[in-house]
């Protein structure tokens, strides 16, 4: 006679509807030999009204109810630790399935509320200037995962409800890893994010960067229609070779190439790219240098965006000076060009961009950092402790 662990171990494993498209989601339930539009209840009770608890969702029968909570859930990732800068800022240390950790950063403004959402456990670019490459790569993250992270965001801001109330305005993959290199899982999640049953984000408010992997950017623009950014950063191949190493296997001109052919797949024509450009002191920051991106972008129709280097331990970068950063600016805004400066925001908490690295993987590790946060006076709130 099988004892109760074995039986135990071969329990069939629930499927986790958090990360279900809606696509997917109308596919489960006819495997249910349930009606689609269930997928549509289930998607508003998950991502409309923060519910985890099938037992809570009235609109269905009680024996539906029953059903799903044998052979699903609704489970996010566990949220380690929030971190609050004195501007505002929250990160969120977030535990996936393997064990690993990844972070997740909200960042508020007068007008809009950003979330930059990690796609991979770190990263295989190993970008010179980024923190996240320097831990090397793990895994990528699941749909469930990524959507996760603006699940938990938004829970915790109590914001779920009416759109206009929401503190998460905005979605931007920008955090850790490379987004094109988790390509289904990213634009599983993004559609949920758009998708009017769930978070209902107009595309021109949810972005994708990428460091340019040409050939998953040249599909992208057959799946989705969202903002793009691309992280360029040098205005020729031999300087962004050393920054951006994936450079030697799409070159710059092949990575415009691209950026243009994805622009010419959407269909509003006014949209333009992002170019974000991290400054870096005596790196890439000269006058010639900005003359040379002047030149370089006349053929894309894009935006700039500056961001002043955010340093991290052993980096061997400088953060831009004030002066250098200025005179960059105004010699593309005489080109014509647009400019904004990413004000650099959660310092303090290492939220800035090109620091986040996710390095919590033990109770011990977690413990030391909450202590040196009190010593530094930072606001931290250790959850699970």
């Amino acid at each position: 006679m099988d004892s109760d662990s074995d039986k135990t171990q071969t329990l069939p494993q629930r499927i986790n509807l958090l990360g279900l498209s809606a696509e997917k989601m109308a596919g489960f339930f006819e495997g249910l030999g349930e009606k689609r539009f269930r997928a549509n209840q289930l998607l508003k009770w998950i991502h409309q009204r923060g519910v985890d608890d099938f037992s809570l969702m009235t609109d269905l029968s009680r024996s539906l109810r029953d059903r799903l909570a044998e052979v699903a859930e609704i489970r996010a990732p566990e949220v380690v630790s929030v971190h609050d800068s004195a501007d505002g800022t929250r990160k969120w240390l977030i535990r996936t399935d393997g064990g690993e950790c990844i972070e997740t950063v909200y960042i508020p403004s007068a007008d809009r509320g950003t979330l930059c959402v990690s796609s991979q456990i770190g990263c295989k670019l190993d970008c010179s200037f980024c923190a996240t490459g320097k831990q090397g790569f793990n895994r990528n993250l699941s749909t469930a995962e990524i959507i996760g992270q603006l699940w938990i965001a938004v829970k915790s801001f109590r914001s779920f409800g009416p759109r206009e109330d929401r503190a998460v305005s905005n979605v931007v993959m920008m955090g850790m890893g490379e987004p094109l290199m988790n390509f289904d899982n990213v634009v599983d999640a993004m559609n949920l994010m758009m998708d009017d049953c769930a978070y209902g984000l107009s595309k021109r408010r949810v972005t994708l960067s990428t460091a340019g992997v040409v050939p998953a950017l040249d599909a992208l623009g057959d799946v989705t229609d969202v903002s793009l950014a691309i992280s360029l950063h040098a205005a020729n191949d031999a300087l962004r070779n050393e920054l951006v190493p994936i450079n030697r296997k799409y070159p710059i001109a092949s990575l415009l190439d691209s950026a243009r052919r994805y622009l010419d797949k959407l269909p509003d024509s006014h949209r333009k790219i992002t170019v974000e450009y991290t400054l870096i002191d005596q790196v890439n920051d000269r006058p010639e240098q900005a003359r040379e991106l002047a030149e370089l972008l006349k053929v894309l129709p894009c935006k700039i965006n500056l961001i002043p280097f955010n340093p991290f331990s052993g980096s061997g970068y400088r953060r831009v000076s004030n002066n250098a950063l200025n005179r960059f600016k105004d010699i593309l805004v005489e080109a014509g060009y647009t400019v904004t400066v990413r004000t650099t925001r959660g310092d303090d908490i290492a939220a800035a961009c090109g620091q986040l690295a996710g390095d919590f993987n033990d109770k011990t590790r977690r413990k030391e950092r909450y202590l040196r946060r009190l010593d530094e006076q930072q606001p931290v709130r250790i959850v699970g402790q």
